[in-house]
């Protein structure tokens, strides 16, 4: 079903090393749909109106996942869908989706995925993305999600994002309306290196009584790269939410850190910090008396600091 180069691209964003023996799975490839699976409980259908898919998840769905991986292997392919999650109360599963695009040509590859998530009642997900991109063309690996998310009374989400070398630009936009004892939890991790950009734009509304968010961002920007983050919580009820930014930088690369908090209620506490810096040359110094070179101490730095 897949070459060589899909199966390898697959591996890297989903962890699939082959098709999953249980759980609902939907694999594109090149604007394709390459294998779709519903489970007992999860239901995946196609769009009529537009290129994407929706995923209904029923009421008390427990221990279940679906994986959704994208992959682009052709270069001046340009891709855009929609993919709307429907998850029912009480339900707990994990959602693994992520895009891979490998480019070996000289025009730009791009998928843009623009994610609606639905969360029920008292529900909990889930959901882990990660980004990658390879190929030795001049042609850009471009990669820009966008993931909206509407959090009923009771629900959590964990948000859980990635993007590890290889992709040349990205433009990364959440949002977040946060209900009542509601929770979403943010993470992202990013490495640029060369002259990548990356931006990535946050706005979460805590609008219930008792609502709660975390966001905590950590980057590495390497060599000419850019990096821009703007993280923005604002509290619309009594709730509680904190903003963390932490970034390495290194060579000639520029960081911006832009957290933004707004108290619309006087019970809402809101935290925000940023902190940018290099790596601290004590730290590898102690792991080359350990017997590691310097570049060895310094990728073992940065391993951790991304983990």
């Amino acid at each position: 079903m897949l070459n060589e180069t899909q199966q390898k691209i697959l591996q890297e964003v989903a962890g699939l090393a082959a098709i999953p023996a249980q759980g609902a799975v939907n694999i594109r490839t090149d604007g394709q749909k390459s294998f779709r699976r519903d489970s007992e409980h999860i239901h995946i259908s196609s769009k009529a109106d537009k290129d994407g898919i929706d995923i209904r998840i029923d009421p008390g769905t427990k221990a279940e996942s679906v994986h959704i991986p994208v992959v682009v292997t052709k270069s001046g392919f340009h891709d855009t869908v929609y993919n709307d999650f429907f998850i029912g109360e009480n339900a707990d599963v994990r959602i693994v989706a992520g895009c891979g695009i490998h480019n070996c040509g000289d025009c730009d590859s791009q998928h843009d995925g623009i994610h609606t998530f639905y969360v029920g009642r008292n529900a909990k997900v889930t959901y882990v993305e990660k980004h990658y991109g390879e190929g030795e063309g001049a042609g850009k690996r471009v990669l820009n999600p966008q993931t909206i998310l509407f959090l009923e009374e009771g629900a959590s989400v964990t948000l859980e994002t990635s993007q590890i070398r290889g992709v040349d630009d990205t433009k990364r936009y959440t949002r977040a309306v946060v209900g009542e004892n509601a929770e979403i939890v943010i993470q992202e991790k990013l490495l640029t290196h060369g002259s990548q950009k990356a931006e990535s734009e946050m706005d979460v509304y805590l609008n219930g009584a008792g609502s709660k968010t975390r966001v905590i961002s950590r980057s590495v920007a390497q060599d000419q790269s850019v990096q821009i983050f703007y993280p923005r919580v604002e509290g619309n009820a009594p709730c509680f939410g904190h903003v963390s930014c932490d970034a390495i930088i290194m060579g000639e690369a520029r960081v911006r850190a832009i957290p933004e908090i707004t108290c619309n209620h006087v019970d809402a506490g809101l935290i925000h910090e940023a902190a940018i810096g290099k790596i601290a040359g004590e730290q590898i110094l102690k792991l080359m008396t350990l017997g590691l070179t310097a570049e060895e101490a310094e990728e073992k730095i940065l391993e951790g600091f991304l983990r």
